[in-house]
């Protein structure tokens, strides 16, 4: 009886002894994981059933699938408001590259993949805190930019002085960018984040929450919402319908109050959302590289020809950065051709090929005398057609890609929320693709912001829909101007050769239209017609 007693009494005092070290688990801090590197071991549901090790799910405010540009820019942004830098926000990717910064070299050649910001991402940047890093490496401010097309009737030139401004943009390479907002991100020591290197496997969402208890024996300590099993598995917190289960191919399990699908036009967030597109494929492809003049390029140039545009942006010293649409057997080709005989092709698109440069007519002389004694003339009224810079050499590899328009029908369903690619993309021609994604995040962090203001729950629908109104609204302006101008210069008909010629004229020569046009593409005017 006695022993029998003694063996109960040790049963119990080991339980205790399991219980009480079970409590004295340290708590794992977001601080702990940060810019750490999981194991890659399988899909979410192989390791609810198969993982040897006693693990704690991981619990955040946000999770941004994405570490992209606009994924780090949205970061940044919370990290910088007063009331969402208390928020605690995760960043899954898979890319190895954002678990530590680049070291950029003065003297090598850009790389071909570049982003045209306007005044107004440039503010946010700044607002950000991320700005300074990008002044500290390569980059280019350009206070000009010429239009033109093949036919040779009308061009148009912009200057910053045309609307009081010092630039009308800056061309930035992509890496630049990114390890910029990395940098700001990882010098704010008290934002709670943590980036997983790891790949989304899947998400569920709280109303396919279920138990998965395979184990016979568990120990539940009271007072702690999280259930582990004695065997070792891990089993799924109680979250009570605020949460969405972010499994990793790393075999770590998350949860969010908020998702936000940063990854792409692909996503995989809007596609495990069942938030549809709409859109269709360009028949054209990008080819883009980096080539080099004799001097530096302060201009952008932009010249519309019968297969897509051309536009030559500076980057920097003696850099330029081309973006050349053309059909996808075209691309092949310049894609294989020698370097000499890509850099004639060039040249030829740029400057003598198709047709003889644009000349200011006795009209446009006329309209520019009235403009400039009524004292509406604009600084870049009186400038004649310029002849590009001469492109002497290619420097880096050129890289194809395919054009397609794509939109999502909704932004937002509860708890999931998209921005940059993953709710719209665009056609290149105007360069504007990322500033909307950058203006994507910066309105999301506002809704945000105003939400937490009243004590809202941050991943309720009726929040996100505000955002979405509000982008949407302001992406398919910006997608329907650019569709049409692929369209209008994609077909080569006479009486529409005559239209776009009275367009360009117009846009030299009528001074409110001009002004309307630059601060709309600067991203400093809301609505592209006069406001």
């Amino acid at each position: 009886m006695m022993s029998a007693i003694c063996k109960q009494r040790v049963f119990l005092n080991r339980g205790l002894s399991s219980i009480c070290s079970l409590n004295a688990m340290p708590k794992r801090s977001f601080s702990d994981v940060e810019f750490k590197e999981g194991s890659n071991s399988g899909s979410c549901e192989m390791n609810e059933v198969m993982s040897s090790t006693i693990t704690k799910d991981e619990e955040y405010d946000i999770a941004i699938v994405g570490g992209g540009m606009v994924g780090l820019a949205l970061a940044c942004r919370l990290c910088s408001m007063p009331l969402t830098k208390e928020l605690s926000v995760a960043i899954i990717d898979s890319n190895p590259a954002l678990k530590s910064r680049v070291h950029f070299k003065k003297d090598e050649v850009p790389h071909p993949r570049v982003s045209t910001l306007t005044p107004a991402t440039i503010s946010f940047f700044k607002e950000v805190g991320a700005w300074e890093y990008i002044e500290q490496h390569r980059h280019a401010y350009f206070d000009q930019m010429q239009v033109w097309d093949y036919s040779g009737l009308g061009y148009t030139r912009y200057h910053a002085r045309d609307v009081g401004k010092e630039y009308l943009g800056c061309v930035v390479e992509n890496m630049v960018l990114c390890d910029a907002l990395l940098s700001c991100l990882q010098e704010n020591m008290d934002f709670q984040k943590a980036i997983h290197n790891a790949r989304l496997a899947s998400l569920k969402f709280p109303s396919q929450f279920r138990s998965t208890i395979t184990s016979k024996e568990q120990v539940q300590p009271m007072g702690d919402s999280s259930r582990v099993a004695s065997s070792g598995n891990t089993i799924e917190p109680t979250h009570n319908g605020s949460s969405v289960k972010l499994c990793l191919s790393n075999g770590k399990n998350l949860y969010a109050k908020l998702v936000v699908g940063a990854d792409g036009a692909k996503s995989h967030v809007r596609e495990m959302a069942g938030l549809k597109t709409t859109g269709w494929n360009y028949p054209q492809n990008a080819v883009i590289c980096t080539v080099e003049h004799s001097v530096e390029n302060h201009c952008a140039w932009q010249r519309f020809l019968p297969s897509g545009p051309i536009a030559l942006l500076p980057i920097g010293d003696k850099f330029s950065n081309i973006v050349w649409t053309m059909t996808p057997e075209e691309s092949s080709t310049h894609k294989s051709m020698t370097r000499d005989a890509f850099v004639e092709a060039v040249n030829y698109a740029l400057d003598y090929g198709y047709s003889s440069h644009p000349q200011s007519s006795f009209l446009d002389e006329f309209v520019h005398r009235i403009s400039s004694l009524s004292g509406y003339g604009t600084a870049s009224m009186a400038e004649h057609f310029q002849v590009p810079l001469k492109v002497t050499d290619l420097v880096s590899e050129r890289m194809t890609f395919p054009l397609s328009l794509r939109h999502a029908l909704e932004y937002a369903s509860k708890r999931v929320v998209l921005v940059g690619d993953a709710a719209h993309v665009v056609h290149p021609l105007a360069g504007q693709g990322v500033n909307l994604g950058f203006g994507d995040a910066a309105a999301l962090s506002e809704v945000i912001d105003e939400g937490l203001r009243v004590g809202a729950d941050i991943g309720e629908l009726s929040l996100l829909k505000r955002y979405e109104r509000e982008r949407q609204a302001a992406n398919l302006t910006m997608m329907a101007v650019l569709d049409g101008f692929q369209k209008a210069y994609l077909m080569d008909f006479a009486p529409l050769n005559f239209l776009r010629a009275v367009a360009f004229h117009g846009a030299q020569f009528i001074t409110p239209l001009k002004r309307n046009i630059v601060s709309y593409a600067m991203g400093e005017q809301k609505w592209p017609l006069f406001t």
